[in-house]
């Protein structure tokens, strides 16, 4: 047997998985260095593989433009023409021309003067003018062609209250001062500042949002790969060159790689745009929580991919990859849940537990309060966990994929004699 599959490995082998040709495999590679062609060998072909590189340009694409918008939408000025046909309503509208850049410095107003209030009514209809504002026997009332625009509204509505509390103020005899004083809410807030509570939970999002593609995206292609060998028997003639652990290896380390690599990029480019925004006196206080992130991305990946890679041996044809997978995806999917949505104690403790700790530690580091030790913990467990999975998964994986007769159970290829 041995003579026979080491014949085969030097024949040149149809890669199923890619469709990018024959692939030469060594007659035996040495155990010390066969992961490390599988893991070359499946960085190279997702290099070259065009859907992956079109996807990570996508990806960059879209982290790109949400920043830049997030550039233009701050920087933005709506320049608003109100209307007004009578003495009162010019003063008005003279009075928020003047004010509304310091109430909200993305309004803008400008005052547009009307003979009459039919001739208002028109300029607001034919879209002349984007508001009419016009004083009635109950107060003021701002009428626009559909629905008014938010920030406008709320300049509208503080410069005409604070206006005519003025005037009723002198002539009571008093002033708004006066009136007002004692009257104000202030906010604070124990932890950080508004501003880096907005970041945090942007970042926290991000952070989720992308290991949750990334877990699925690789660990899915490394099912599939997989399982397409498994199926197209040309695992047994890779058995005959290299040792089956090293294979397994070698695919988790090509793909942790791959992943790892896309994600410092994504996070790379997103610390640089974030430089042009308004968060870019915050970046220095966040940028070890992302170091961090990028640590337990990492870890966590390792140990997602030995789910993954154990969900392709587990299946004998593509079709089983749906029901072997379903309990790795929901595990994805309930990282990803956990990280947006838990809280308090729950969101405490479950942020020590591997591995759905790789994605709830750094998102718990982002809004502070830390202590220094609690990330070292985390990391210590979930890499502790790795380990132990990389170790169970080997044996399942081995025993797993030689087997063709049907899909099988986690069980059953436990109990696999090797």
């Amino acid at each position: 047997m041995s003579t026979r599959t080491d014949a085969l490995a030097q024949q040149p082998v149809q890669d199923t998985t890619t469709g990018q040709g024959p692939a030469r495999l060594p007659a035996r590679a040495s155990g010390g260095s066969a992961w490390t062609l599988v893991a070359r060998r499946e960085v190279m072909v997702k290099l070259t593989d065009r859907s992956f590189l079109v996807g990570t340009a996508v990806t960059l694409a879209l982290i790109v433009g949400g920043l830049a918008l997030q550039v233009v939408l701050s920087g933005h000025t709506s320049t608003s023409k109100i209307v007004a046909s009578s003495p009162a309503a010019v003063t008005m509208v003279d009075k928020l021309a003047g004010q509304a850049s310091t109430l909200d410095k993305s309004v803008k107003v400008e005052l547009v003067r009307s003979p009459s209030d039919a001739a208002a009514r028109a300029a607001v209809q034919d879209e002349d003018a984007d508001a009419w504002l016009r004083q009635t026997s109950s107060g003021w009332e701002l009428t626009t062609k559909e629905s008014a625009d938010t920030s406008l509204l709320t300049v509208v509505q503080q410069v005409v209250r604070a206006d005519t509390i003025d005037r009723n103020a002198d002539a009571a005899g008093t002033t708004l001062a006066a009136l007002e004083q004692g009257s104000t809410v202030a906010t604070t807030q124990l932890v950080g500042d508004a501003k880096e509570s907005q970041l945090s939970q942007l970042m926290g999002f991000a952070f989720a949002f992308l290991f949750y593609i990334a877990a699925l995206t690789f660990g899915i292609t490394l099912a599939s790969s997989v399982v397409e060998e498994k199926q197209s028997r040309i695992v047994e003639i890779i058995a005959g060159a290299i040792p089956l652990r090293q294979l397994l290896a070698g695919k988790i380390a090509g793909n942790t790689v791959l992943a790892v690599g896309q994600m410092a990029i994504y996070v790379g480019v997103a610390m640089v745009g974030l430089a042009f925004t308004d968060y870019s006196g915050l970046i220095a206080g966040v940028s070890g929580t992302v170091g961090w992130f990028l640590a337990f991305f990492l870890a966590g990946f390792v140990a997602l991919s030995c789910l993954w890679a154990v969900a392709g041996a587990l299946a004998s044809r593509t079709e089983d990859l749906q029901s072997t997978q379903m309990p790795v995806t929901m595990l994805v999917m309930l990282m990803f849940f956990g990280g947006m949505f838990l809280d308090g104690t729950f969101r405490t403790i479950a942020s020590f537990v591997p591995p759905v700790s790789a994605l709830l530690m750094p998102i718990r580091m982002l809004d502070g309060g830390v202590a220094w030790w609690e990330p070292v913990l985390a990391m210590v467990l979930l890499v502790g966990f790795a380990l132990l999975l990389v170790l169970a998964a080997e044996r399942v994986y081995r025993r797993a994929l030689m087997q063709t007769g049907g899909k099988l159970s986690l069980k059953e290829a436990w109990r696999l004699e090797d």
